[in-house]
């Protein structure tokens, strides 16, 4: 057994599909539900509207902390394969809700499959790629699950636009986790002995509690908890493209096919991007990928406020996609690099839980401002608490991937 991604490329290869379909499971949504919010569930309060994402962004960052937990203890293929039986119901509840408070159960459960499924396979593919390969492995990983984020909401808009809001997008849901749990069960090897291969080759740590393993990894520790609070932002932005996005869209006179265009545009760029920036944050060092890309993210917010034609809203599709691309694997390869091998899958789940609960931090913030002074007031106030976190990684973030790396051999 050793580390590596080629070593190892048939399991990283099979785990890379795996986090394609956790991808395309969140991306049926992200055109079609705001939308449907509006148009057959009536709700006209911007914050009842994103009310599913702050429950999804609830239940994911609950089940990411978890994920992280019994990954340690039990095995990362068991948690995969829980997470999959998870989300099987969610598509045939979006198919039949009679009510908002269906959609918001079936967020609520969605929300659980991502957090175990997601988490997972970002663990295994830490575990299997080792040090000098972390952030190619993150990166390649994010690229398989929002590009096709994207290529769901894009598939999901044109069937909306083609036979209506429902239910043609939620089916393809149901044939989504069929495969996924198929190949979770069948073909999914458990990768937490290479795990225990990288920590022999490192300094010993103190046996550290799940207390103090989040502690340090929230507040104490100056490279983990400020890759945290960056996630938390980074999400909170993207709950602001997810849950507003399209009625700024619309607002400014945009139809169903270009605001799929544009919704599909955004994790797209993203997922692309990742396979270049991941591999960048292996050379460069993960602290300025994670500033420049909050710095671009904060610009590209600013453009959306400021647009109003689709060439302008493609544009900072564009950047918003680059900047998140910047930031998304080399946080997660930061938290790999800090965290020793020993407790790693807990400091990535404690990571998850507060990057994911940005979705309903964002979903809350958003929400109040739009109902109180505006979509472009809600746009406003996040590209600034965007531009805020890549001030404070800047103050706060170290490197500590080269030394990771010289004290692993292969």
């Amino acid at each position: 057994m050793t580390l590596g991604i080629r070593a190892n490329l048939a399991q990283f290869s099979l785990l890379v599909l795996v986090n394609g379909l956790v991808g395309a499971m969140v991306g049926l949504e992200r055109t079609v539900l705001p939308m449907l919010a509006e148009d057959d569930f009536g709700l006209a309060a911007k914050s009842a509207m994103l009310s599913f994402i702050a429950v999804f962004g609830l239940s994911k960052a609950a089940a990411n902390y978890v994920a992280g937990r019994l990954s340690d203890l039990h095995g990362r293929r068991r948690v995969l394969i829980a997470g999959w039986l998870v989300a099987l119901p969610v598509p045939f509840l979006l198919l039949t809700a009679p009510s908002w408070s269906w959609v918001l159960a079936a967020n609520a459960l969605l929300g659980v499959s991502q957090g175990l499924t997601w988490s997972t396979t970002v663990i295994m593919k830490i575990d299997l790629a080792g040090p000098r390969q972390r952030g190619l492995a993150m990166g390649v990983n994010e690229f398989a699950g929002y590009l096709a984020v994207g290529a769901s909401a894009l598939a999901s808009g044109y069937l909306a636009a083609t036979y209506g809001l429902g239910p043609g997008p939620f089916a393809l849901g149901i044939a989504y986790a069929a495969v996924g749990l198929l190949l979770s069960v069948v073909l999914v090897r458990e990768t937490r002995s290479h795990a225990v291969l990288e920590a022999r080759a490192v300094a010993d740590a103190p046996s550290l509690s799940p207390r103090q393993v989040f502690r340090r990894t929230s507040l104490t520790d100056p490279n983990l908890s400020s890759a945290s609070q960056a996630g938390l932002v980074n999400n909170l932005n993207d709950g602001l493209a997810w849950g507003l996005f399209p009625l700024v869209y619309a607002a400014a006179g945009m139809d169903l096919t270009q605001i799929a265009q544009l919704a599909a545009l955004y994790p797209a760029v993203w997922g692309v991007g990742q396979l270049f920036t991941g591999a960048t944050s292996d050379v460069v060092g993960r602290k300025p990928m994670i500033v420049a890309g909050m710095t671009l993210q904060s610009l590209a917010l600013a453009t959306v406020a400021l647009a109003h034609a689709f060439g302008h809203f493609a544009l900072a599709s564009i950047l918003l996609g680059a900047g998140t691309a910047m930031v998304y694997p080399a946080l997660l390869a930061a938290i790999g690099d800090a965290a020793h091998p020993s407790w790693r899958a807990t400091a990535v789940g404690v990571y998850r839980l507060w990057r994911d609960a940005g979705y309903a931090v964002g979903a809350l913030v958003a929400g109040l401002v739009a109902d109180a002074f505006g979509l472009t007031a809600a746009v406003w106030v996040v590209a600034a608490l965007t531009a805020a976190s890549g001030v404070v990684a800047q103050i706060r973030m170290e490197d500590v991937h080269s030394d990771r790396v010289a004290a692993t051999p292969g």
